[in-house]
Order: C-alpha cells, then structure tokens, then sequence
C-alpha cells in the first residue's frame, strides 16, 4: 500500500514536472515563432523598400590631383575613366568561366552574399594569423567599384551590403557579370575586359585563348601586385592557380589547362597618352606606386578617388632636370637616362626623371637595377675610415693578384695605367685607382662594406665577392641618391620620400609623412669623405669637366662600366644622381660616357642657382692640418707642396715634416716670427 503509494506521488510529480517544462517550452517556442515572424516581416519589409528605390547613380570617378611642394598641381593620377561597354553574350566562354572560378564559383548560387566563401576566408586567415584573403562576391565587388570607396570602415560596409542586396534586386544574374566585365579595373587605366584586352594583347577580347582569359581573369584580385608590366611572374603564377581551379570546377580539362600554361603570353608595351599640361610623369608613377604599394590605398581609390596628394616635388627643379636631360640626350638615339635630386637635410625628393621621353617609354629607370661602378667605392672609403683608415693612408698601386676562397682576381685600372708606387686614399678617390679598392676591401673586410652599404640605403643585393669594391652588382639610381644624400646631410639617414599627406575629398587626411632620421655614421667620417670626394671635380679627377659649367664647392664620383655611366654627387643643399646607358645589354661607347657628367653640371647649374653659395660645414668631430703632400706629415713653412687634409679628430698626423724641418741648422734657435704663427695655427 506504501509502495503504491509512493510510486503514484512519483507519477505526479513526472506529470507535473512535464507540465511545466511543456509550458516554458512553449512560451520559448512562441517567442521564437514570433520573433522570427516580426524578423520576416521586417526583412521583407526592408527587401520591398530597397526593391521600390532606384539605385543610386554610380559615382563619378574623380581623378586624383598631384601638387608640388609649393601647393601647385603639376598632375593628376589619371586623366579620366575610359569607357568601352561590351555585351555579356560577346565575351568569350573561358574569360567567363575563369572570371567566376576566380573571384565567386557560386555567383549563380547565392543572393549577392557567399556564405562558403566568408567560411573558407575566415579559415584561412585564420590559419595564417592575418587577413590573407577576403570573401567578396562579384555583386559585392560590383557595388564597391560603382558606388564606394575602398576604405576599411563599418559604415561602408554597411553600405556595400544594403547595395549589394539592391544589385540583387534589381537586375539579373547575367546583368550583373555584365556590368562586373564592362567597370571593374584591369590595371594601368584599364577598366573593363574590353579595354584591357586591347591594352594588355592589342585584340579585341571575344579573340582571348583560354591562356589569355585566365591570365586577365587573374588581375583585377590586384592591378598593382599583378601587373603584366611590373610583375609579370606574379601574374603568370595566378593564371596557372585560375587554370587549376577551371579544372577542379570542370569548367575545362586537365590537359587544356596544361596547354593553356605552356602557351606564350605575349604582352605588348604600354601605350600611355600624356596629357600637354601634365608635368613629372614619372615622379607620378612613383607617387601612385608608392601610395599603394607601401601606404596600402586602393588602387582605384589612389586613381580615381578624387584624393589631393601633396608630394615634395619642386616644379622649377623638376623641370631643369628634364631639360638637362632632354638637352644632351634627344640625339643620342636610343641611349637613355635617369635623375634623382634630393634635399639631404630631408629626404625630399626635388626632381626625378626617369627617362627622356615618356611617351615613348614610361618605364622609370630611376628604379632599374643597374651596375653602378666606381660610384659605389665612396662606400668603401667610408667603411674604411670608420676602419682607421686616414686620408695620408697610402697602398701600392701596381697591376696585383687577390687570393681570395672563389679563386684569383685580378683587376685592372683604367686603360692599364698604374701609378707603380704607393698612393693616398684621396688620390685614389681622384683617379678611381680599381688597386686601391680592392686592396682596401680584402684588407677591412667585404661585410663591413655590405654592412655599410645597407646602413646608408643600398637595399639591392650585394655579394661578398672580390668585386664588390668596383661596383659589379646591381643598384638603382634612386638608392644611390639614398645614399648620397645620407653622406651630404653629415652622416643621417634621411629615408628618401615624395608624399607629404593625402586627403580625400573629405578633407580627411589618410597618409601624413613622418619618418624619422637616424645617425648611421659619425658627422667626421662624412665630412672626411666628403672633403676627399671634392678632389673628383679637381684638375686631374675623373669628373674634372664638371668644373667647366659648374664651379660651387660639390663632391661626387664617377662610375663607368662597359654598359653604364653614373655621376653621384652633392653640395651642401642639394643630391643628384644621374645614370645614363641602353635599356637592352647594348654597350656604351667610351666617348659617350663624359655626358652623365654634362647632364650633372648642366642641372645642378640651374638648379642651385637661387641658394646662397656655401661651402661644407665642418663638423665638431673633424679636424683640418696642413700636411706636406709629398711626406704625409704635418707641413712646415719650408714644404713646397702643401695641402689642408680634413681628418676625423685623433687621426691627424701630429709630426712635422722631417724633410723640410722648421729650421736647418744643426742646433736649437729662436723661432722666426712667421715660424710662431704657424705652430699656433697647426695647434
């Protein structure tokens, strides 16, 4: 009678407990049903509100405007967004197919959003530890391109997906990829398949081969990163990805893909048409470049934004390099040149050039890699002196062999001319004597100089070999200014630039330029080489002709090879670097190479002529003696051949000349009184 009992009280107790969880069950369920109903319900009374409004207009694309470091324009990033629509129907199957396998395989499936595609992004950012990939669907590219910026904010997110979903609704699936090929950017000014489809092949694009269209379909993920002109291999690599994934979504098969790989991509030349009123072509390439590339702003935001960017440029200077180059290099053939002047107290660059004739060629040689010789050995000298080298510091100039762990090597000098007797570091630097360099290279150490040549702005790579000193590897005329201007400007290193901000049509600044200087050798040691370098532009140096159009206080050096010739140098205010030679492995005849040193002269002549004549300051830590220049030792009056040398403090020679001593009797004597002065101006 318990047991029942009890087990009814149970059953009770279960029913009741049942009850209870069925009506909380319950009032869950229909808060759920209800708020998914008034969800609904507002969805689709959103979805009717975006569907019942227009879109709006597409946004105009506004060029970017360039200014000088006087507030002037002097250009903009492009002169207008082209236009050559195309229907959907006259686009060839593979550019259609590869455009989808590369950018949204499931923009058939999915309403204008990619639920896989921001699943696989998340997981491979994640993976990665950064955000490598991005999940936007075409419709979403599409709204960003017509209507937004690019700019990395929640309000235009937003706004991208409220017209995304509007795109959605208001026009069809083909619609959309229709007006996807005729406005997103191909590159180099190019929007739209048809346009750069003539650009990139010079045809129209319904004649792209399956090779072709994987190859375009691969650039608009990044026009910079994949441009055809600047990173070929880049874009070759992504085409050989879209194939693969053509063939993973079965769109063509394997061996179609592999044909497609191994044909040949043939890209013509840029074709830019330069607007009469623009100026410094090539500074503007660079300021694009350099605005997305190392500020990371999008492309088209860069082009086509309507940004203010205002560079350090000077439009007077600017223009006396592209005449001094224009002037001496118009009938020289096909023999090209390139120029970078800089302001060495801040890193500004005042003028570029890049070429001589930028409709013909837009390529910026101030960037090509070239062999920049002998102008790479004030490297050398500067590691030298932080060695404990000294100006006096003489080496055996004679034809030698250096062992060294690769092999034997042997240099020569100049047509084979040899002092045959030991020589001064800055008889050296006058004559770019190959045996002294080299010789000091072994004897410092080939690091040190690598070492040196990175502190000062040399980023090419450069190899620990015999050859180094001569100037066998590769740089570029702009990291020679680099590092020229970190000598002039007494030792700190001022990172080169060209941007000082850039403001968008808000008036909000996005990139304002603040890089900071650094100390990378002591003001002495500059200020030594410096002094030595002047003997380059003396009778006798190997840029003596320069002082026949230009006579301020400078230093600088020549460099020749068989296929280039440099002239870096500075006065106090100013840094150029100029390079001339063929872009194609042609040879430059021996005659031809003394015109680096007249675009120089002939430049610098116009450029410093409004700046106040000034020698040199001389630092704290340098100290200049009269030295007898036949001995090395400290002068007397009695040396007939005398020279003030400039040395880093400590270094200076501290004996008199013994072959011309003070006095010349065999016994103690009062000084003269010339004698007298002259010891308390050598103290």
């Amino acid at each position: 009678m318990g047991d029942r009992s009890c087990s009814q009280i149970d059953s009770r107790l279960e029913q009741l407990l049942i009850w209870r969880v069925l009506k909380h069950t319950s009032r869950w369920l229909k808060t759920i049903i209800y708020a998914s109903f008034v969800g609904g319900i507002g969805l689709g009374l959103f979805l009717v509100y975006l569907k019942s409004h227009p879109l709006p207009p597409p946004d105009i694309h506004l060029a970017t405007k360039i200014y000088d470091d006087q507030g002037q324009l002097i250009n903009q990033a492009e002169q207008g967004k082209p236009h050559d629509p195309i229907q959907l129907d006259s686009l060839p199957k593979h550019l259609i197919q590869a455009t989808l396998a590369a950018e949204d395989r499931t923009f058939y499936q999915h309403a204008g959003f990619s639920l896989h595609g921001i699943a696989r992004a998340a997981w491979i950012n994640l993976k990665s530890g950064e955000i490598v990939q991005g999940a936007s669907t075409i419709t979403q590219q599409l709204a960003r391109n017509l209507y937004l910026t690019h700019d990395r904010t929640w309000a235009r997110k937003m706004k991208e997906a409220m017209l995304t979903v509007q795109l959605e609704l208001h026009y069809s699936k083909n619609q959309i990829l229709q007006l996807y090929f005729n406005h997103i950017y191909y590159g180099h000014g190019a929007y739209g398949a048809q346009q750069a489809s003539h650009l990139y092949f010079n045809k129209p694009v319904r004649q792209l081969s399956l090779a072709e269209s994987a190859f375009l379909a691969g650039l608009p993920r990044g026009p910079e990163y994949y441009s055809p002109y600047s990173h070929f291999d880049h874009a070759k690599k992504r085409q050989e990805h879209i194939l693969d994934l053509m063939v993973k979504n079965q769109m063509v098969s394997k061996k179609q893909a592999e044909q497609a790989k191994q044909a040949t991509i043939s890209i013509i030349p840029p074709k830019k048409v330069v607007h009469p009123s623009t100026r410094a072509n090539y500074f503007r390439d660079y300021i694009i470049r350099t605005a997305i590339m190392e500020y990371g702003l999008d492309e088209n935001l860069v082009r086509h934004g309507g940004l203010k960017i205002y560079t350090t440029l000077n439009s007077e200077i600017q223009q006396q390099a592209e005449q001094a180059v224009t002037k001496y290099l118009q009938d020289q053939g096909d023999l090209q040149g390139a120029l970078v002047a800089v302001d060495p107290h801040t890193g500004h660059i005042k003028a570029m050039v890049g070429g001589k004739d930028y409709r013909q060629s837009p390529f910026n040689r101030a960037f090509a890699q070239r062999q920049p010789g002998s102008s790479f050995k004030p490297i050398v000298y500067l590691s030298a002196l932080e060695s404990g080298y000294t100006p006096l510091t003489k080496i055996f100039s004679r034809p030698t062999s250096f062992v060294y762990q690769g092999g034997i090597y042997q240099p020569s000098n100049f047509h084979g001319q040899y002092p045959n007797r030991p020589i001064s570091m800055r008889e050296a630097i006058a004559q770019s004597d190959n045996i002294y360099a080299v010789s000091t290279l072994f004897q410092i150490g080939i690091d040190r100089v690598i070492d040196a040549a990175k502190k000062l702005g040399i980023k090419s790579e450069l190899r620990p070999t015999p050859s180094l000193a001569l100037g066998s590897y590769a740089v570029t005329p702009y990291e020679m200014a680099q590092a020229y201007s970190t000598l002039a400007s007494g030792g700190v290193f001022h990172p080169l630039s060209g941007i000082v901000k850039i403001v968008d049509m808000d008036g909000h600044v996005l990139v304002e330029e603040k890089r900071s200087a650094k100390q990378v050798t002591t003001s002495g040691h500059a200020y030594v080489l410096t002094h030595l370098l002047s003997s380059v532009f003396e009778p006798g140096g190997t840029a003596h002709r320069v002082r026949q159009i230009f006579t301020r206080p400078a230093a600088g050096k020549t460099g020749s090879t068989d296929w280039d010739s440099w002239l870096a140098g500075y006065t106090p205010d100013l840094v150029t670097t100029v390079w001339i030679g063929y872009d194609r492995g042609k040879k430059l005849p021996t005659e031809k190479t003394r015109i680096a040193q007249y675009i120089w002269a002939s430049f610098m002549k116009q450029a410093t002529s409004k700046q106040p004549t000034r020698i040199f300051p001389i630092p704290p830590d340098a100290r200049g003696v009269y030295i007898d220049q036949e001995t090395g030792y400290l002068a007397t009056p009695h040396c007939p051949k005398t020279r003030m040398e400039y040395f880093v403090k400590g270094t200076e020679p501290v004996i008199s000349c013994p072959v011309h001593p003070m006095t010349h009797s065999g016994h103690s004597e009062e000084p003269s009184l010339w004698e007298k002065i002259w010891n308390w101006f050598q103290q």
